[in-house]
Order: structure tokens, then C-alpha cells, then sequence
């Protein structure tokens, strides 16, 4: 029988992450979910994600904690905040913009979809269109960065288009929120959604959505569902601090040490350095192997990035990633329609040398394979 290892294989994917040794120590305690001790610390991972979003509940907002992955979270605010008639505008150039299809599908709600190819970010023209010949439109939904490829959509400029036209604007931030600078005022973002294990480098078992607490108290009345009711989950915590089933107890205490070496780190802006110089140092030794990235520079994120199949027919991803692993290191398959592809994340806990390392790793892993790059 093989012994388990005594380090990890690291993660370069777009979450679960590779977490801190300090994050996982976190979760080796008990916690009681009616316990006042724990109800302060999850009031405090609320008011803590608001301050790292530069929000209050002064000025409005809310941030609400949710059981589930990030799914769970986009699929809690249709499901929650869509007016009984309502419909919503899906702008889609991925697998996330292509889930939200999905989920408004099975809610049976309205919906209809604006697509851009996989490599060309979402239109705000087009939008801007849309919305002024449907008045039935009530919501625009978008992922900001589409993990698909790792292209970053403008959330800025859609959000002035809805802003003009006088809609709810719901954004999936799940890989970006922790490593990019949001400023919610400026893009009109009603709903933000995220999660746990994504940059902020907790561990999976809850997402987020931090919201205009005038925008989901209006939604009384509207919820589909009653274990993905926003409002009663903001009412629990309102009435006696606890979630209103079961909460991730374990996750939640990883997440409290997670913020707190986010701030050690720096916060937002310092994290999102980092992974920076990841993606420049990973792209460099990648192209410097003849690999080709799938987006151009201009679109392509620090989050997440897609490389191109090289045309030697001696390549799978299988085999290839079957060797890469070996060495310690585990990448992710690639979810685009038109091109064959495989990603390389550059979040979680990872530094520089733990990039060239990956390089390293893939230059071995294609001579053992006898690949040749062109």
C-alpha cells in the first residue's frame, strides 16, 4: 500500500486552491454552530468581507453567507431575486456564462442570452442594444472573469450600460473578488457573488454574495426555493446570528485565518501583485517553451491561463498530465468549445519559484513524451 505523501501536490487551478498550512490547521478544531462564540466569528468573516470590498452596512450593503460552492451562490440570487415575471439578460463567452443558461433554465425563468465567442470579452454596445428594444428585461447577469479561458470581461463598462437603462446588475466574481479591485459604486453592481476557495484562499464549503440590502429586501415573496432563500438567510443571521441550517463550521474557521493573512499579506491590491507576477513569470517560461496561449494580452487575466495542444500527435492531455502530476504538480483540463486547450491557474497559495517549478515540471514532462514543440 503507498504511504500518503508528506507534502501535497500543489494546485494550478482556478480553486480549490493550494492553501497555507496555517488555513488547514485552522480546521482541526470542533466548533458549535449555536454557540455565541462561533455566531461572533461569523459575524465578523461578514463585516470583514464588506470592509475588504469597501462597503458598509451603513451604507446599505449586506454580505450574506451561503452553504455550497460559488454555483450554490449565482444559483441562490436568480432563484431568490428574480421577480416572479422577471427576466434576465445573460452575457456569455464561457462554461460559467453557460451555467447560468442552466440554472435559469431549470427555475424556469425567463432569460435571454447575449454570446461573444470564448476569446472576444462580453459587448457592452450589444447590451446597451438589447436593453433598449426588451423592457422586460429586469436583470443583466455576467461573469467577470471567465475561467473557461481566463479572459476578463469589463464589468465596468456593461455596468454603466445597465445602470443607464435602470436594471439589477448581478455579477460572478467568484475568481477575481480578493485579487482585483472592485469598486461596486462605480460598475452600479447590485449582487456580487463569490466563494470561499478562491482568492481569498480559504477552503471550499461556502460562497458569499455581498449585495444592496434595499435590492434583496425587495425580493420578499419572490424565493423558488427555501434552502437558497437569500432574504431568509440574511433574516437568520439578523435574528440570532446562526445560519439557518447547517453551516460549514470547519470552512468558516479556515476562512478567518485566510482573511487574516490576506491582510497580512497586504489586502487586495498586494495579492493581486502576486499573482501578477505568477502569470508574467508563468507566461514567459511557457512561451519560452514554444507553447502558445489561447487569449490575446490584452483580455487575458492573472487568474487563470489556457494553453494551446501542441500539433505533435504524440501529445494527450492525459498523458500529459499524468506525468506533470508525478512530479508534484496538477493542472487543469480546458473547457473550450473550439480549440483544444489546457489551463494553468495562478492563484492560491503559490509564489514564483513555485511557477518556474511548474515550467520546469511540463519541459520534462514533454521530453519524457518525446513532444516536439513547434
Amino acid at each position: 500500500m503507498d504511504l500518503p505523501s508528506s507534502k501535497d501536490k500543489l494546485l494550478y487551478t482556478p480553486g480549490p486552491l493550494t492553501t497555507s498550512l496555517s488555513v488547514k490547521q485552522a480546521m482541526l478544531h470542533d466548533a458549535g454552530s449555536w454557540h455565541w462564540e462561533f455566531n461572533e466569528r461569523v459575524a465578523s468573516i461578514r463585516e470583514r468581507l464588506l470592509g475588504l470590498a469597501g462597503l458598509s452596512r451603513v451604507a446599505g450593503w449586506e454580505a450574506v453567507l451561503l452553504q455550497g460552492s460559488g454555483t450554490f451562490g449565482v444559483e441562490a440570487v436568480f432563484q431568490t431575486c428574480t421577480p416572479p415575471n422577471g427576466k434576465v439578460a445573460v452575457l456569455s463567452n464561457g462554461a460559467y456564462g453557460e451555467r447560468m443558461i442552466l440554472m435559469l433554465q431549470h427555475a424556469r425563468i425567463d432569460h435571454v442570452v447575449l454570446r461573444t465567442p470564448e476569446n472576444v470579452p462580453n459587448n457592452p454596445a450589444a447590451l446597451d442594444a438589447l436593453l433598449a428594444e426588451d423592457p422586460a428585461i429586469t436583470q443583466v447577469a455576467v461573469v467577470h472573469c471567465e475561467t473557461t479561458t481566463g479572459i476578463l470581461n469589463d464589468i465596468a463598462a456593461l455596468g454603466e450600460v445597465v445602470r443607464r437603462h435602470g436594471r439589477t446588475y448581478i455579477v460572478d466574481a467568484m475568481s477575481s473578488f480578493g485579487s482585483i479591485p472592485i469598486d461596486f459604486e462605480g460598475c452600479g453592481i447590485h449582487f456580487l457573488i463569490s466563494s470561499a476557495n478562491k482568492c481569498i484562499e480559504g477552503v471550499p464549503g461556502f460562497s458569499f454574495v455581498l449585495c444592496r440590502r434595499s435590492a434583496l429586501v425587495a425580493s420578499a415573496g419572490w424565493a423558488r426555493n427555501l434552502s437558497m432563500n437569500l432574504l431568509e438567510q440574511l433574516k437568520g443571521f439578523e435574528k440570532n446570528g446562526q445560519f439557518r441550517y447547517t453551516p460549514p463550521t470547519h470552512a468558516l474557521l479556515a476562512f478567518e485565518q485566510a482573511l487574516n493573512e490576506l491582510d497580512i499579506e497586504g489586502g487586495i491590491v498586494a495579492r493581486g501583485a502576486r499573482y501578477r507576477r505568477n502569470h508574467q513569470v508563468l507566461l514567459e517560461g511557457m512561451l519560452g517553451l514554444a507553447f502558445r496561449s489561447y487569449l490575446p494580452a490584452d483580455v487575458q487575466s492573472h487568474i487563470i491561463t489556457s494553453f494551446i495542444f501542441p500539433l505533435d500527435p504524440r501529445f494527450t492531455f492525459e498523458a500529459f498530465y499524468k506525468c506533470v502530476a508525478e512530479r508534484g504538480y496538477l493542472l487543469y483540463p480546458g473547457k473550450i468549445s473550439q480549440a483544444d486547450t489546457f489551463r494553468i491557474g495562478s492563484i492560491g497559495r503559490l509564489f514564483e519559484p513555485d511557477m518556474r517549478a511548474v515550467v520546469y515540471a511540463i519541459a520534462e514532462a514533454i521530453r519524457e513524451m518525446g513532444v516536439v514543440l513547434h
